[in-house]
């Protein structure tokens, strides 16, 4: 467990989802000291971070927070992802203060209207170079994604 204690924040996200793949984006452009790492909820290394952290369990197939060995979902998993961003975004915790399952609440109905609302990737996004150590599923991403196009930076607008 002390290995767990050590490892970054990682930030498991639904990659067929646009919303989902939209606030990775958002993140790595608030998070410039490369704080958080991430993988998508499909994947064999987020599947693997999953049965390591928490055999068994039902989790939401939108974005889950591993960190120090603990799992957060849904609500609490955005707010502690904002907590770790550049101001002003930490000033979300305010939040923190709405009893969970209201926030859950709302966090379910944009969950279970998201692709309809964002709707579904047909491709999977490559991170570039210099982005590919903060993905545990690079190489997975890089092997189904074929010949995508990746802006300058890997982080699209």
């Amino acid at each position: 467990m002390a290995a767990a204690a050590t490892e970054p924040p990682l930030i498991l996200f639904d990659g067929d989802c646009n919303l989902c793949h939209g606030s990775v984006q958002f993140v790595l452009r608030r998070d410039p000291k490369a704080h958080f790492r991430f993988a998508s909820l499909q994947s064999a290394a987020g599947r693997a971070v999953i049965a390591a952290v928490a055999p068994g369990a039902e989790l939401p197939d939108s974005i889950v927070l591993v960190h120090r060995g603990r799992l957060r979902t849904k609500s609490a998993a955005a707010l502690a992802i904002a907590r770790g961003l550049r101001f002003p975004w930490p000033l979300l915790s305010v939040f923190w203060l709405v009893p969970y399952p209201l926030r859950d609440l709302v966090y379910d109905w944009i969950a279970r209207h998201r692709y309809r609302w964002f709707g579904k990737r047909q491709e999977c996004w490559v991170p570039t170079p210099a982005l590919r150590a903060r993905f545990l599923d690079a190489d997975e991403r890089r092997a189904g994604a074929g010949a995508q196009a990746e802006d300058r930076d890997g982080v699209h607008a």
